[in-house]
């Protein structure tokens, strides 16, 4: 049988469809961020970065780099094991120590990413508590789906942020068996941001537990870093906060925080947890760092914010349309998967503006999407640059604009 044959007809239906993922080759300059060094012969050589998922530029701040490499000179590279065989560093107990006072948990667990924390606990939740029943919002990430259907838990799909629909399936539910809503804060696709005050209401209602992925949050909304749980004030009523060092905080992995007793549940049964190598400790050390300045700082979170602005009113001024939601990000939706890439590539090509197509499966067909994350360091010079380039494409390629 000639299976690259079998990997190429599906390869081609992706290409045909639009949907076939393109990478770009970039070289991230440290200490100019957004800018990045491109190696794609057709673009020029300097590109701005408007997609990246480091919301703050942290991945590049001293203090986050003087960590890193002061932990390196001291402690080496790699950890040396899983976290039960040699691979637990005493930076990474620092690292959950911080993370737990951040979302006012007794206890945090670190994972390899934001992805593998998801998949590990709710899989290890969903298995290991007898007869649980997971209701998943139907926006949820794959992290989180993967979770549950690894799990092999009974799930229920309730309305994406519809606390009214998550009520009847509860209802519907004996009440002996243990429940778990699995939620976001942030959905990262579309930008919105759950009602988790509803959300949180009715799963206590029905003694539900509550599961709260907060990774397109943390470090950007609360006083501290929180998320949306603690600017909203329901840190302490949220059974499980996940979250990610990966985006605002700039480097890598993921967490979860909780009760003393569910962090060493979920340490002890998960398999995710249990069987890969640890973080490296330079690693967890930059992330400390990331997270306990930007738990006293608001300089970065007000500039983005600022920025964030900015780029909204600027593209309703050039009748662009973008979904209106209350969160960071920005989709400029297109519905369309070949002129969404169509697009990107003359952005990058033409203007020297880096934005990666959001096409199926990511989005549903005919949602396609241009997504746009400002940064505290994208310039106003950068948004005027951007907002002049997408109007003169949507001029040359005839798309709807949004009247006033």
């Amino acid at each position: 049988m000639d299976f690259d044959a079998l990997f190429s007809d599906q390869l081609d239906l992706l290409k045909k469809e639009g949907n076939y993922r393109i990478f770009a080759e970039l070289e991230r300059q440290c200490g100019a961020f957004p800018k990045a060094k491109s190696y794609d012969k057709s673009s020029p050589e300097n590109v701005t970065v408007w997609c990246s998922n480091d919301y703050l530029g942290m991945g590049q701040s001293q203090i986050v780099k003087d960590a890193m490499k002061s932990v390196i000179d001291t402690n080496g590279c790699g950890a040396g094991g899983t976290r039960n065989i040699s691979g637990t560093n005493h930076h990474h107990v620092l690292l959950e120590n911080e993370l737990a006072d951040l979302h006012r948990k007794e206890a945090a667990l670190l994972f390899t990413s934001g992805y593998v924390s998801n998949w590990a606990s709710l899989g290890t939740l969903g298995s290991k508590l007898p007869n649980a029943v997971i209701l998943s919002d139907s926006a949820n990430h794959a992290s989180m789906i993967e979770g549950i259907r690894h799990s092999r838990a009974d799930k229920v799909i309730w309305k994406h942020n519809d606390p009214e629909d998550l009520d009847r399936k509860l209802k519907a539910i004996g009440p002996s068996r243990p429940k778990i809503v699995a939620f976001e804060s942030v959905y990262s696709m579309d930008g919105d941001i759950s009602p988790m005050q509803e959300i949180v209401e009715v799963a206590e209602s029905h003694n539900a537990m509550t599961y709260l992925d907060e990774v397109h949050a943390v470090g950007l909304y609360g006083p501290r870093g929180g998320g949306i749980s603690e600017e909203l004030g329901l840190s302490d009523r949220i059974t499980l906060i996940e979250g990610t060092l990966g985006k605002a905080y700039g480097v890598m992995g993921g967490y979860i925080t909780g009760s003393k007793i569910l962090c060493d549940f979920i340490r002890s049964f998960a398999s995710g947890f249990i069987f890969t190598t640890a973080l490296p400790p330079a690693v967890a050390a930059g992330a400390r760092a990331s997270i306990v300045h930007l738990k006293s700082s608001e300089l970065e979170r007000k500039r983005q914010q600022k920025q964030v602005q900015k780029l909204r009113s600027d593209l309703d001024r050039a009748g662009i349309p973008h979904m209106n939601n209350p969160s960071h990000i920005i989709p400029v939706m297109i519905k369309d998967p070949v002129k969404c890439k169509m697009l990107s590539d003359i952005l990058m090509r033409d203007y020297g503006i880096y934005v990666q197509p959001i096409n199926y499966p990511t989005v549903p067909k005919g949602t396609e999407r241009l997504r746009f994350t400002p940064s505290p360091l994208h310039s106003d010079a950068d948004i005027d640059h951007l907002v002049n380039a997408l109007n003169v494409l949507w001029k040359q390629c005839a798309i709807a604009r949004v009247v006033a």
